[in-house]
């Protein structure tokens, strides 16, 4: 077992257990069917991520094939303008500068050709890498969705329900847990976009991974601030509550 990278069925073997500790904490939940979405992602994960690394073999043949054909060409436009030297000696400069022309000419056609071929490669992996990662993306707003209605000020006995106010029927404890769960699966989001630049290093890839590693952590600072202050009314009380029996 390897140390240096991420496995991705460790990674939704943590996600399982993840499930099922929302789903008995808190059964039929939106955030468990969240959890179940996001284990079948991960179970994707690997093998898109493992596939798309694979080199295109119809690409590479095509990059032999005009590699050879290149060198062919200038080869026979070699021997052609020799053999016209040879036949013709009075126009031995012409035909001279004639080849440097046409064997100038062959090379960057061919070197044109073999960036197209092996550019196209990178753009086929790239493309499938950025549809596969706004997956990943998407899951996180929707975890972000389903903790923006948890509402840590309302474990608060001071705190008034309006009409138009969510029911709220979570404990202290319970809320903590939830934005708990929340902040696990998103930590668990970027490690599964984080497949796709270990498995394929391209600078735009990073980027992308980069990008929905950032907005996990983000969504997950705002989070704990909710976790925090959720302490701090029970620090609060617990200090209120000594203050009383003393």
């Amino acid at each position: 077992m390897s140390y240096r990278r991420l496995d991705a069925s460790e990674i939704v073997n943590t996600l399982r257990a993840l499930e099922s500790r929302i789903s008995e904490r808190f059964p039929g939940s939106g955030l468990s069917a969240v959890c179940r979405e996001l284990i079948s992602v991960g179970e994707l994960t690997q093998r898109k991520a493992e596939a798309i690394a694979v080199p295109n073999l119809w690409l590479r043949g095509l990059v032999y094939i005009v590699l050879i054909a290149g060198i062919a060409a200038v080869v026979f436009t070699v021997l052609a303008v020799t053999q016209s030297i040879e036949l013709h000696m009075n126009t031995e400069v012409f035909g001279f500068f004639e080849g440097i022309d046409a064997a100038m000419n062959i090379t960057v056609l061919v070197g044109a050709a073999l960036f197209f071929a092996v550019s196209l490669d990178d753009r086929i992996k790239r493309r499938r890498s950025l549809t596969d990662l706004h997956v990943f993306r998407s899951i996180a707003h929707v975890i972000d969705m389903h903790q923006l209605t948890k509402d840590p000020s309302v474990v608060d006995e001071r705190s008034r329900a309006t009409a138009a106010s969510p029911k709220r029927t979570m404990s202290r404890f319970e809320l903590t847990r939830y934005l708990d769960y929340c902040s696990e699966m998103l930590a668990l989001t970027g490690k599964l976009a984080a497949l796709y630049a270990q498995s394929l290093p391209d600078p735009v890839v990073i980027d992308a991974v980069n990008e929905i590693e950032n907005l996990t952590a983000g969504l997950s600072r705002k989070i704990w601030q909710k976790i925090t202050i959720l302490e701090s009314l029970e620090d609060r009380e617990t200090r209120a509550g000594s203050a009383q029996r003393s």
